[in-house]
């Protein structure tokens, strides 16, 4: 089992709960994607999907600020990683986002470019208008109506190939049973924070190197998204996959280490 640590940073704008593990001598800094329920409880499942990393990196993810306001768009939660990263001493990290962590990854590395050394970012856009209305829409109606069930169903019916979410369908809808309240009410918070997100013109000024990845059979977010990005930023890579769906990240095999294969080329100071 992979030693974990649990712990919490803070920081003026409030708490932000992380968990770290590896021993290298890098920083490799995780911003997962919009979810249900806390992502501290999957660490011990990120630990071993991220095994490749453990040895050349030390890995921090960092999960949303614990007590949200009313509105927090993109750009706050940007803000609150910058400052939790800062807080924790690290500086030129690699930076991963996946989804809605993408789109922060990307906000990040644009506004404060002293903390990131090298970008990568899958399944994500620099602007909202690149996700698919009716999907958000229907996550956040099942939210607003207390249906945990429903959301998590509807959730992995987005982000998973027919036949992954055929075989998880009765684990997820287990999982949305457990729901809470609050749990609803801080994921509309959430997923509203996405809303109006636009720096797509400001990915010129991105100054590390960057990997965009997708799969081309995206049903969230357009798959063209990662194209703009790739096109965008200068010198910036680009991997398609085919046949993941949204949750590519979690669903191609080979992701990790090719991943870890475009962080581990770039010096620690490119």
């Amino acid at each position: 089992m992979e030693n974990i640590v649990f712990d919490r940073v803070r920081t003026e704008a409030g708490e932000m709960d992380y968990f770290r593990f590896g021993r290298g001598g890098r920083t490799l800094v995780i911003l997962p994607g919009l979810s249900v329920q806390s992502v501290m409880g999957a660490a011990q499942a990120v630990a071993e999907e991220y095994s490749v990393m453990k040895e050349q990196f030390t890995v921090f993810l960092f999960d949303r600020r614990r007590n949200l306001p009313a509105r927090y768009p993109i750009s706050d939660m940007a803000r609150d990683t910058a400052e939790a990263i800062r807080a924790l001493g690290l500086r030129e990290v690699c930076l991963f986002g996946a989804s809605q962590g993408g789109m922060i990854a990307l906000e990040l590395a644009a506004e404060y470019p002293e903390l990131v050394n090298a970008l990568a970012v899958c399944s994500t856009a620099a602007k909202a208008s690149a996700m698919r209305r009716d999907v958000p829409e229907e996550w956040l109606r099942l939210a607003r109506a207390g249906d945990g069930k429903g959301l998590y169903l509807a959730f992995g019916r987005a982000i998973y190939p027919a036949a992954v979410f055929d075989a998880f369908r009765d684990a997820l809808a287990a999982a949305g049973e457990g729901v809470t309240r609050e749990e609803m009410a801080r994921f509309v918070i959430l997923a509203e924070g996405t809303g109006n997100f636009d720096m797509s013109g400001r990915l010129s000024g991105i100054q590390c190197p960057v990997l965009a990845a997708a799969s081309a059979d995206d049903q969230v977010i357009d798959p063209d998204a990662a194209r703009e990005i790739a096109e965008g930023v200068p010198g910036a890579a680009l991997l398609m996959y085919e046949g993941f769906g949204h949750a590519v990240y979690d669903t191609a095999p080979d992701f990790r280490e090719k991943l870890y294969a475009f962080f581990e080329r770039i010096p620690e100071k490119y």
